[in-house]
């Protein structure tokens, strides 16, 4: 009868346990929520800054406000290519191209449509190996190596913003 009640008792901690194994977080959805708060900020500068404001370079030998948003859209491009499997563009050919706020702010979006698809793809596929800067990774390091990069160059744009007296997006929030 004890061994019965004991049994019973477990059952739920048993189904729990289980349960909390199948429900394990996603590393491709971890890196996604990661990616998506940065791009968030990135977005939202980008489409509230001003095209003069677009032209401002703190210094000479530094990248303007739109060029720096054009190589996020350039280099995310060429990460989630390599995070998909796919051929990769040239990280600097949106920066190439794209001259005005409307035509960055246009290849950015895209970008972020871009890579939507690659943080989507199931774990299992971001186990794959791919060339990275010469040397090979899984493919999920591509998503954190973007989500690491676009982090970096949103630190810019903030520091850009403030050296305007202007307020970035992630100050803002409560």
């Amino acid at each position: 009868m004890l061994k019965k009640l004991l049994a019973a008792a477990a059952i739920p901690f048993v189904v729990s346990a289980s349960a909390a194994q199948s429900q394990a977080p996603s590393p491709a959805n971890e890196a996604r929520l990661l990616w998506k708060s940065i791009i968030g900020n990135l977005n939202q500068a980008a489409d509230e800054l001003s095209e003069t404001m677009y032209a401002y370079r703190p210094t000479p030998d530094v990248r303007t406000v739109g060029e720096m948003f054009a190589h996020v859209a350039g280099s995310q491009k060429m990460y989630c290519a390599m995070a998909l499997g796919e051929k990769a563009p040239g990280e600097g050919d949106v920066e190439k191209t794209a001259k005005t706020k409307a035509a960055i702010v246009a290849a950015l979006k895209e970008s972020n449509t871009y890579c939507e698809r690659a943080y989507s793809q199931p774990d299992e596929n971001l186990k794959a190996p791919v060339e990275i800067f010469g040397q090979t990774h899984p493919r999920f390091y591509a998503l954190i190596a973007n989500a690491s990069h676009d982090g970096e160059h949103y630190g810019n744009i903030v520091t850009y913003m403030r050296l305007n007296k202007l307020v970035p997006p992630s100050s803002r929030r409560q």
